[in-house]
């Protein structure tokens, strides 16, 4: 009976070497992309919301670019680079857990405000590039639609404008305060 046993257990690993060798590189990087999403998934985000927390075009597959975006945003913020968006990489891009999760956006936005400019809605930076209670760019407060100087703008506004970028791409648009 040994015998017997120890040729099946021969033939299975004949048979586990042919089906690893056999999968075409395109099929292994399909079997990680599909794992990455799902991880992403399972924690409760979707990969347009990774997508657009990463800044690249959101279409919902964890292809190559997705990938080198995560591998890149990774590398910038001395997470583990591996191109899959663990929980640590999502924790990163306020996506899930920590204090951005438990906290309300409200919560949060307020924190950031008040690291940001002491929570002053006419605040301008020393180097004269950021504006209003959460330090607004003039190309980030555009790309979130607002016009003119965002010092300028009401601090309803510049809330509503905040917040829709909180909701796009998490804190990383305050490194330092997040």
């Amino acid at each position: 009976m040994p015998t017997i046993d120890l040729a099946f257990r021969r033939l299975l690993h004949v048979a586990l070497a042919v089906a690893v060798f056999a999968v075409p590189a395109s099929d292994a990087f399909a079997i990680s992309s599909h794992k990455a999403a799902k991880i992403v998934r399972e924690s409760g985000s979707t990969v347009k919301e990774l997508q657009r927390a990463l800044h690249i075009s959101a279409d919902g597959i964890y292809g190559p670019q997705t990938k080198r975006a995560v591998r890149r945003y990774q590398r910038s913020h001395g997470l583990t680079v591996d191109g899959i968006a663990g929980r640590e990489t999502l924790r990163s891009l306020g996506l899930i857990g920590g204090a951005a999760k438990a906290e309300s956006t409200r919560e949060v936005l307020e924190r950031i405000a008040q690291c940001e400019s002491g929570g002053d809605p006419t605040a301008v930076s020393a180097n004269g590039k950021y504006f209003g209670k959460y330090q607004f760019s003039k190309a980030t407060w555009r790309g979130v639609g607002g016009s003119g100087n965002p010092a300028k703008a009401s601090e309803a506004e510049q809330d509503r404008r905040a917040r829709k970028l909180y909701r796009r791409a998490g804190t990383s648009p305050w490194p330092n305060c997040a």
